[in-house]
């Protein structure tokens, strides 16, 4: 199976936004893509929650929690409810917990470190507002793209060319 961030990179070259190399994959995806929908929020993952429990058919979930290492966003019981609800994944600025558990959950999942401290529940966040981490804008509608080679962003979903 071809990398495709490469792929994308050098064909699209001019019209996608490589995020700043600080993530690392937790997930049982390591490939995943899909229509971004942000959220940012700061040790609270109430909001998290809310959307994990929507359906996420085709999405993946961008979580701006301010790059805190203080607290996890995200944990297994979490991860298996976007799983279940048909995420593609999540990218967190921000940690995570339960590393093992989430590695064997269907779900792509880069975030910027492990905790095991759970966050606070006070129902705060802010959802479909563009967020900017790593050097690059995320815009809800726009489209992300990740694999082990890193994270990237597009204004639409893009198709490769083949192989010639």
């Amino acid at each position: 199976m071809q990398d495709l961030l490469p792929e994308l990179c050098d064909q699209f070259e001019d019209l996608v936004h490589v995020v700043e190399p600080m993530l690392m994959n937790f997930g049982a995806k390591e490939r995943f893509s899909g229509e971004i929908v942000t959220l940012k929020c700061h040790e609270d993952n109430s909001k998290v929650r809310e959307l994990a429990g929507q359906d996420g058919t085709g999405k993946v979930l961008v979580v701006d929690g301010g790059g805190s290492l203080r607290r996890a966003l995200l944990g297994d019981l979490l991860a298996e409810k976007a799983a279940s609800n048909g995420w593609e994944g999540m990218v967190i600025y921000g940690c995570i917990r339960d590393v093992n558990a989430i590695g064997g959950i269907n779900l792509g999942v880069q975030a910027l470190a492990a905790h095991p401290m759970k966050t606070e529940k006070r129902g705060l966040g802010d959802i479909n507002q563009k967020v900017h981490f790593g050097g690059v804008t995320f815009t809800p509608g726009h489209f992300i793209y990740a694999d082990n080679n890193g994270v990237l962003v597009a204004p639409h979903a893009l198709v490769l060319k083949p192989n010639t």
